[in-house]
């Protein structure tokens, strides 16, 4: 992985600062720029969430109601470039990007261990041009109670946005076979002959203690024969249920939402992606702010 840096001098000392450059007016790094302020002198929205919950149709909804905000490189990228290259570094591999969802949880923990807070330290060492903070400053997103207590304290002008949704409401997202934000019924779905056994019996380990029993029995069903009577392919619903087990093996939602809502309410709005579609979660947001 190569990177942009951008190189300028401070002072009549001639103190080189060096900058990692994200995106435009977006950078981290050694210093300070003139007319550049840390995000924890920024008035900040951010995004709390797991995968599934609606982030990214959210943001799409706030465009098309032309609400004007300038969004930062999204948790990915900063995974990528920030946690994940300075833990290559520190273990002298490649540096080079990473995909697997296990390998990246097994870096985002480990940097999570060196700098409490996680993606919410790596958040709070950017720093923006001060012309995109005549607009909103949007990130999407962080994770677990661990990163909501660090940014809240860490960046005490920041808002956090929680979107929630019900884990088996994630897999099915996650399965695409519906659109964001509808609602899924939850009703008891055939058994299966694969169900006694639980989503154990394809391969997921925990998973099970997660859902109710009628919702593995759904789940279930989704699959293709022989282990249900869908057509989703095994080892899509597998990977599918195993990345919503490794979050909240990770990243708790519950304990987060209960952290912001108990110690920062004023900072903090919750919002049922299930309850509300689309276009209410924007407006709700677009009317929270000030």
């Amino acid at each position: 992985m190569s990177f942009r840096y951008v190189h300028y001098t401070m002072s009549t000392e001639s103190t080189e600062v060096t900058l990692t450059e994200l995106a435009p007016g977006v950078a981290y790094g050694n210093g300070a720029r003139p007319g550049w302020q840390m995000l924890a002198a920024t008035p900040l929205v951010i995004l709390v969430g797991v995968t599934g919950v609606g982030k990214s149709t959210t943001l799409e909804m706030l465009q098309a109601q032309a609400w004007e905000f300038t969004l930062l490189p999204d948790r990915r990228t900063v995974t990528d470039q920030l946690i994940i290259d300075y833990m290559q570094a520190i273990d002298g591999a490649p540096r080079q990007p990473e995909r697997d969802r296990s390998k990246r949880f097994a870096y985002t923990r480990r940097y999570h261990e060196l700098f409490p807070g996680g993606m919410a330290h790596a958040l709070s060492q950017i720093q923006v041009d001060g012309a995109l903070v005549t607009r909103r400053i949007l990130f999407d997103g962080l994770r677990g109670e661990a990163e909501v207590t660090h940014a809240a304290q860490a960046l005490p002008h920041a808002r956090f946005v929680v979107l929630d949704a019900p884990d088996i409401v994630r897999v099915r997202r996650l399965l695409g076979r519906s659109d964001a934000f509808d609602k899924i019924s939850l009703a008891t779905a055939n058994a299966t002959t694969a169900s006694a056994a639980g989503l154990a019996s394809i391969g997921v380990a925990g998973a099970d203690e997660l859902f109710t029993s009628a919702e593995v029995a759904e789940l279930l069903a989704l699959a293709a024969p022989p282990v249900g009577a869908g057509t989703v392919a095994v080892a899509d619903l597998r990977a599918k249920v195993q990345i919503v087990v490794e979050e909240r093996r990770n990243y708790d939602p519950q304990a987060a939402r209960a952290y912001l809502c108990a110690h920062y309410p004023q900072r903090t709005l919750v919002i049922d992606t299930v309850k509300h579609d689309a276009a209410a979660v924007a407006q709700r947001i677009i009317a929270w702010l000030p």
